[in-house]
């Protein structure tokens, strides 16, 4: 697959998401109330859909249109908004932009955000449940999106991110934290493209691109530290040296700025080790981790 392709295939996905996400908020999210706007507010308001692209190419690699995994890429970008509107509020990260825009709590206030979040959490679920997938398929991915975003997924991530902003943590300690925290999801939007496509979760398939996705979201976030500390407020449209604001244990603390970058190319390396075996059927999920490493926003 050519770059260029690659760019076709990738805003094809993130319209076709968009689209669908507008039509779903139509429907559990309409605009009576206020919590619904907030909630329309931060879902629609851009976004780099990583996770709903990643759910929707896994799905077409396994052999099954694409299309199909729509519903589950939006109820994962769904529960995504939620965790950042929550994230962003003063008793979290205290962040008051989000997508070049104000915060959810800023411009709705911090119990309309509050709810607005929850409201985008059991919205997800109702999408799994309904979507136009067999039984079997819609049980899993209530599994599987349960718990990439419970207390044993991006939960517990951001608990350890909040404890770790008043106790130095180890190598061993960040790197869990953030498998929990950014990786959590990025895995499970694997897992939910193979659940769509009715790929066994004990095939060697899936184990593959569970561990791609692994080490595609460590990438991530070593990035995002990376960008913390290089970027600017209006290339992010978020706000830059939070971090070190809230002395946050990062992997630019831990190996400085060029330690960081080699350690981001060799998460990059193993992620594409372990799509070998898929040949070049998998070409699409190579160039995102490329663009994943490389990426400057």
């Amino acid at each position: 697959m050519k770059h260029e392709e690659y760019k076709e295939q990738f805003y094809a996905w993130t319209q076709l998401t968009e689209q669908r996400l507008t039509e779903l908020c139509d429907t559990y999210l309409p605009q009576q109330s206020e919590l619904g706007r907030a909630a329309r507010y931060s879902l629609l308001g851009g976004g780099k859909r990583i996770r709903a692209v990643l759910t929707l190419a896994t799905c077409q690699l396994c052999g099954a249109d694409a299309a199909d995994a729509l519903d589950y890429a939006c109820a994962l970008e769904m529960l995504h908004c939620y965790s950042l509107i929550h994230d962003d509020m003063p008793c979290m990260d205290n962040d008051d932009f989000r997508r070049g825009r104000p915060s959810c709590h800023k411009q709705f206030g911090e119990s309309t955000a509050l709810l607005a979040g929850d409201a985008l959490v059991t919205a997800a679920f109702e999408v799994l449940a309904n979507a136009g997938l067999p039984a079997e398929s819609r049980i899993e991915a209530v599994q599987l999106l349960a718990r990439g975003g419970g207390d044993r997924g991006m939960l517990y991530g951001q608990e350890l991110d909040k404890h770790f902003e008043t106790v130095r943590a180890s190598e061993q300690e960040l790197m869990a934290l953030h498998a929990h925290k950014t990786g959590a999801l990025i895995t499970t939007a694997v897992h939910l493209g193979c659940a769509a496509a009715g790929v066994a979760a004990d095939t060697d398939m899936r184990g593959a691109l569970a561990r791609y996705a692994a080490e595609i979201g460590l990438v991530f976030q070593i990035v995002d530290d990376i960008l913390d500390v290089t970027s600017t407020t209006e290339e992010l449209g978020k706000p830059v040296g939070s971090d070190a604001d809230n002395d946050k244990t990062t992997f630019i603390t831990l190996y400085g700025l060029q330690g960081a970058h080699e350690k981001a190319e060799r998460h990059n390396a193993a992620a594409l080790a372990a799509l070998d075996a898929l040949g070049p059927k998998a070409d699409f999920l190579r160039l995102l981790a490329a663009e994943l490493l490389e990426r400057k926003k």
